[in-house]
């Protein structure tokens, strides 16, 4: 873990408000405008300060709106001089230079480096205190790939990045319709993350399962201000394996993983059968569900939440939320105005008031 973010205290500067750095994500897709309509919406609450190619986000400012304006500062100048504030007037953009012409919808593997570039730039903000939190727009991995960088998605990257040797992925977001008005928010945690279905197994483990659970008990307590972190554990197999007829995975490891984190102190229950664990009896006395795989949990959440969700990456030693969505390259070939940006105003907001609550846990 990098000393500078674990001994920094995370908050709020006082009187300020509070700034977070919004990378703008693959250039050709639709990252660039939803960071600049969020960012634009928001300026009131929140000094996003977007870090991109500056010449080509006053540009796409520019045709957003007019009235949007962009102060460019070189990133060199702001390890000079500490970052300035300028108000809710404008956006500020720390420039990281594009290599290559943005075409809408057509990816450039030559842009991919400038794209990581960013990630960096976001980090080391937050270790010189500039930055509270890092909200990320979607990037293209298969561009990073073909720039000649081995690169598998933002969390293995930013864990790398931060020397943390264990993180967990999080998606959350409120739920829609009537039957969901009374629940808190739903948050669906991930035991692994992107494997073939095949693999799933022999990665689970009583060990990597216990420190998943002390990740999501930790974070919802310092970053979440959730006192006593209510955790739910979904089986692997169906129904849980059915007393061993259908796995043995749930007997032998989930089980004994619960039993330990619960001797701890850990508010975790389970295993329960996948199937029947998304129900509001459930879901309202609950602050996260821990799912074994991708796509046991996150299809039930995006399908309650998608556009409004947020996806959290827990353990790191700062704050990094991101949108629940992908590039959407096809809608930005077809122009301006298309893309939905609800789900970046909300990871922004959701940065925002993790930062509140680690100020609150962590006084300075």
């Amino acid at each position: 873990m990098s000393a500078n973010l674990q001994n920094r205290p995370m908050g709020v500067r006082p009187g300020a408000r509070p700034t977070l750095a919004v990378t703008v994500g693959e250039p050709a897709g639709i990252g660039p405008e939803i960071s600049i309509r969020a960012a634009w919406a928001q300026r009131q609450q929140v000094n996003c300060v977007l870090l991109g190619d500056a010449a080509f986000l006053a540009m796409t400012a520019a045709d957003i709106d007019p009235e949007i304006q962009i102060s460019a500062l070189s990133l060199q100048a702001v390890r000079n001089s500490g970052l300035p504030h300028f108000g809710p007037a404008r956006i500020t953009v720390i420039d990281v230079p594009l290599e290559a012409h943005v075409a809408p919808g057509k990816l450039d593997p030559r842009n991919g480096r400038a794209v990581l570039a960013t990630l960096d730039a976001a980090i080391e903000g937050v270790q010189a205190g500039w930055f509270d939190a890092v909200v990320t727009a979607p990037l293209q991995k298969s561009t990073i790939n073909d720039a000649g960088v081995p690169f598998s998605g933002h969390t293995e990257y930013f864990a790398d990045k931060t020397h943390t040797p264990q993180v967990v992925m999080m998606l959350a977001g409120d739920p829609q319709g009537t039957a969901a008005a009374a629940l808190p928010q739903l948050r669906v945690a991930l035991a692994t993350t992107h494997l073939p279905l095949k693999d799933v197994s022999a990665a689970l483990s009583q060990e990597g399962l216990a420190r998943v659970l002390d990740i999501i008990h930790h974070d919802l307590k310092t970053k979440f201000g959730i006192a006593a972190p209510r955790i739910l554990v979904a089986g692997l197999n169906p129904h849980a394996g059915e007393g061993g007829y259908l796995g043995r995975e749930d007997i032998d490891v989930i089980a004994p993983a619960i039993a330990a984190a619960q001797a701890r102190g850990i508010a975790a229950t389970g295993p329960y059968p996948a199937d029947t664990l998304f129900q509001p009896k459930y879901l309202q006395d609950a602050d996260c569900v821990l799912a074994m795989y991708h796509d046991q949990g996150l299809p039930v959440l995006k399908y309650a939440t998608f556009g409004r969700g947020v996806n959290i990456t827990l353990g790191l030693p700062l704050i990094r939320t991101s949108v629940d969505h992908g590039t959407a390259l096809d809608l930005a070939a077809q122009g301006l105005g298309r893309a939905d940006y609800s789900s970046m105003e909300t990871a922004i907001a959701t940065a925002l008031q993790m930062v509140q609550s680690s100020k609150n846990t962590h006084p300075q």
